[in-house]
């Protein structure tokens, strides 16, 4: 099986091999990819990050030898910065938030023979449990625009928003919002939810269909409309400005 990595800031997963074909998920710069299929100009991938399938245009993704794959995977550093260039002699990327940096070494990464210069806020990908750095890179998300699929801050969806979010922290999630509220245990009561829980709810026939991260004084932080903040208990998300719940929850989960 063949490999390949996203070397743009942010492209579309789709649900089939055409442009007009549902965005289910995205890949940012610097994550990688198995490359399941191949149909015309597109590739069936499955992401590495995340074991995600669906359809990427062959264009804008880089094949890689298992080599080279193997090192693109070591020593990485995710990009903190909402955006900000990398360069190298060659080129200049805009880097956004939750890239992936490979082979990175503070201030330089390398991708193949070409290395590159990123000069933003960074963290090497190990865990950071600092309650006040989780929240600060969820706030770097405040008002970013919801988008179906989306995973940057130019367009995100709930289970995108707490996936990348704890990616900068070194902690791996699941696409999903089903899927991650299978990690982690369980918080029993609302009054005992602390800064970083994640908070999931449900629809009339109990299926979980969103998610939102707790923070501090019954607040939690999520992607509805926009990436927004709503008081929390034990009901649900009560939207202040509708005057009215939003969403009915479901469980708190602490993967922390």
């Amino acid at each position: 099986m063949h490999s390949a990595i996203c070397l743009l800031s942010v492209v579309p997963i789709r649900a089939s091999f055409t442009h007009k074909s549902e965005q289910i998920s995205q890949m940012l710069f610097g994550e990688t990819c198995q490359i399941i299929e191949r149909k015309m100009e597109w590739f069936k991938v499955k992401t590495d990050y995340d074991d995600y399938e669906g359809w990427v245009q062959r264009a804008q993704l880089k094949e890689l030898a298992k080599k080279d794959h193997d090192t693109c995977v070591q020593q990485v550093g995710i990009a903190l910065e909402i955006a900000s260039n990398a360069t190298s002699t060659e080129t200049s990327i805009p880097i956004l938030l939750g890239s992936s940096l490979p082979q990175f070494d503070g201030i330089n990464f390398k991708i193949l023979k070409e290395k590159f210069i990123y000069n933003g806020q960074s963290v090497q990908n190990e865990q950071q449990l600092n309650s006040a750095f989780i929240e600060k890179i969820a706030l770097k998300f405040l008002n970013a625009p919801y988008m179906w699929g989306g995973r940057s801050p130019f367009g995100i969806d709930c289970s995108g928003f707490t996936q990348i979010i704890f990616k900068c922290i070194g902690i791996q999630l699941k696409r999903d919002a089903y899927q991650q509220a299978e990690a982690g245990i369980v918080v029993d009561f609302i009054q005992s939810a602390e800064l970083g829980d994640l908070a999931f709810f449900h629809n009339d026939e109990g299926k979980i269909i969103h998610v939102g991260m707790v923070l501090k004084e019954q607040k939690i932080i999520h992607a509805s409309g926009k990436v927004r903040i709503d008081t929390l208990d034990h009901y649900g998300i009560f939207d202040a400005e509708k005057k009215k719940y939003s969403h009915q929850l479901k469980i708190i989960k602490r993967v922390l």
